[in-house]
């Protein structure tokens, strides 16, 4: 004969979960406590299983503990027939409202798992570090010799993703595009970032360097830029922007057509720059901003 009431042990064990688990339900008014015997521990009965058993289905299926509450308290249950008072809640928020917001749930996570499945799947196709990057910074780089891009270069375009949107990263993808056709250009940039890097705080800001490091920067630019142009691989920017504005149309009535749209609870672009930090010296700031000048009076004076 099967007993007519059971300890927590045994009641965990064909309800599959743990007594800790029951101990839980009781504790947050789940379950309701049950009888205890003479030895004050719980005795569980056949309607007590019963509830258990409703649980520990409806929590596998994702449904929170405070909605299971909810539902066996604000209702009765219905399977085809009128329910018992112990059931579960159909009626009002009951268990339809519940099965409702679960079912959103469940929607976000799977399209959550498909974005991570995605990027496992790109990780694997184009290395580790650069299937991390947007697809559309990507796309540009696929066809670059082997080795030609370096670590430093996908920390760039990771920052610079992250700053101004996957076409900021992919139009920048295009500089290391030029410096892979063009070894020359390469050892330059790496003659002129070391030149930069090397004014550190112990340089002046008015020191000599800081001017000259400046108009090699402003040099170097330059013959990059007429490389980019001589090569035609301006026009490929140009196909960039067309392909990311027929990915993302403007909304109608949004009156900045031309500006990038963020995902939802993204930062801006000043207040990304204000929090990314930058270990440049006075000098190298100041050699930065001689750079820039010398690139407006030129724009200027053309």
């Amino acid at each position: 004969m099967p007993p007519r009431q059971v300890k927590i042990g045994d009641a965990a064990a064909f309800a599959g979960c743990t007594p800790r688990a029951i101990r839980h339900y009781h504790e947050i008014g789940l379950l309701p406590e049950p009888a205890r015997g003479g030895d004050g521990r719980r005795r569980y009965g056949y309607e007590d299983m019963i509830h258990l058993l409703w649980i520990r289905k409806m929590a596998d299926a994702g449904i929170a503990l405070d909605d299971i509450r909810k539902a066996f308290t604000t209702g009765t249950a219905s399977a085809g027939a009128a329910g018992d008072a112990d059931g579960v809640a159909d009626g009002g928020e009951g268990i339809a409202g519940i099965l409702d917001r679960l079912e959103e749930t469940l929607a976000e996570q799977e399209a959550e798992l498909r974005r991570q499945r995605t990027a496992v799947q790109r990780m694997r196709a184009e290395g580790s570090r650069m299937g991390l990057l947007s697809h559309f910074v990507t796309e540009r780089l696929k066809n670059l010799p082997e080795g030609s891009l370096r670590q430093a270069d996908l920390d760039v375009l990771l920052v610079t993703e992250r700053i101004f949107s996957p076409l900021g990263a992919a139009v920048q993808a295009g500089r290391f595009v030029a410096l892979a056709m063009h070894p020359r250009l390469r050892e330059e940039s790496d003659r002129v970032d070391a030149a930069e890097e090397a004014l550190d705080d112990s340089v002046a800001v008015d020191d000599p360097r800081v001017a000259q490091v400046a108009a090699e920067r402003h040099a170097f630019e330059n013959a990059l830029l007429a490389f980019i142009e001589e090569s035609g691989m301006d026009k490929d920017d140009e196909a960039l922007f067309d392909a990311w504005d027929a990915s993302h149309p403007p909304a109608a009535d949004d009156p900045e057509v031309c500006a990038v749209k963020r995902p939802p609870g993204s930062m801006g672009l000043f207040e990304t720059i204000a929090k990314m930090p930058y270990d440049f010296s006075p000098a190298r700031l100041r050699c930065m901003e001689l750079a820039v000048e010398l690139s407006a009076q030129e724009a200027a004076a053309t």
